[in-house]
């Protein structure tokens, strides 16, 4: 038989057709992900088996972020506007930068953004759900921002004012952070109320605070794709279950959003790389859709 020669159109009208099939299908976004039924999921988040950068990493982290630096770094973020830019151009920008605190992958963050958002594309999840995937990062812009390292932009974010949990990766790298020491912010609730909300805490400051700050008043993504981005890299909480004695009901209701999010942003590291100018113009589209031209940072 002869082989078919496919043109870019054909392949391009047959993905189209695929994003039509799952909008009929209905899928939801809280739909149990299927891109990642035959992974093998031990090989991720391995801390103990991570390299000394990584590890580096987290004690300076830990070290560093406390209650002063925290409210000191919103004080700056609202004191100016570092750029003016579109989405597309922010994701390009970043392009340069590997993070530090992933012990995963060492892709550049716009391959790991397109392959965030090809997996819930394949998936069949909301258009919203895929621009959460594709723009969940670009808060790691801090780091071209004048941020003192990448132990205040990426890795798992942790609530400070409060004694810090041992659900943190490598907990008894806090004993040299001041906080631990503190007659108020080593205690259990430290400055906080029993079940006073996230929305009421400190997270370590980060590329998940700080993105959540630029996009909630600049964007139309509903309240799940903004607590994907604001509370993703919170595996102490989406994933081990502390603080429960902080949060309330609200934050029950968006920890479901946050945790069908995961998966979409940790195992998707291995899958195939991506081709930014070939899916420029489709994730264009849906920026479009949520998004002003540009954007404040």
């Amino acid at each position: 038989m002869p082989v078919s020669v496919h043109s870019g159109r054909d392949l391009d009208v047959t993905s189209d057709a695929i994003d039509d099939v799952n909008v009929l299908k209905g899928k939801l976004w809280d739909d149990k992900s299927e891109f990642d039924e035959n992974k093998d999921k031990t090989r991720f988040r391995d801390y103990d088996a991570a390299c000394d950068r990584v590890k580096a990493f987290y004690k300076e982290q830990h070290e560093k972020q406390t209650v002063e630096f925290n409210i000191k770094a919103r004080v700056d973020f609202k004191s100016k506007t570092r750029a003016r830019m579109s989405v597309w151009e922010a994701m390009e920008k970043l392009n340069t930068l590997i993070d530090e605190s992933d012990p995963d992958t060492s892709v550049s963050q716009i391959e790991h953004l397109l392959q965030t958002a090809e997996a819930i594309r394949r998936d069949g999840k909301p258009e919203w759900m895929q621009v959460a995937g594709l723009v969940h990062d670009l808060g790691k812009l801090l780091l071209l921002f004048g941020s003192e390292g990448q132990w205040d932009v990426v890795g798992d974010t942790f609530v400070v004012g409060c004694r810090f949990s041992d659900k943190i990766i490598y907990p008894d790298t806090f004993t040299a952070n001041p906080d631990s020491h503190d007659s108020v912010y080593s205690t259990k609730y430290g400055i906080y109320q029993p079940h006073c909300g996230l929305d009421n805490v400190m997270l370590s400051w980060g590329h998940d605070e700080y993105l959540y700050n630029v996009f909630k008043d600049q964007s139309t993504l509903p309240a799940e794709a903004l607590a994907m981005i604001r509370y993703h890299s919170f595996y102490p909480w989406h994933r081990e279950g502390a603080y429960s004695h902080l949060a309330n009901e609200k934050d029950e209701q968006i920890l479901a959003a946050v945790q069908a999010f995961n998966p979409y942003d940790l195992y998707s590291k291995t899958d195939s790389p991506c081709d930014p100018v070939k899916l420029r113009p489709y994730y264009e589209g849906l920026i479009s859709k949520f998004f002003p031209p540009v954007l404040d940072w």
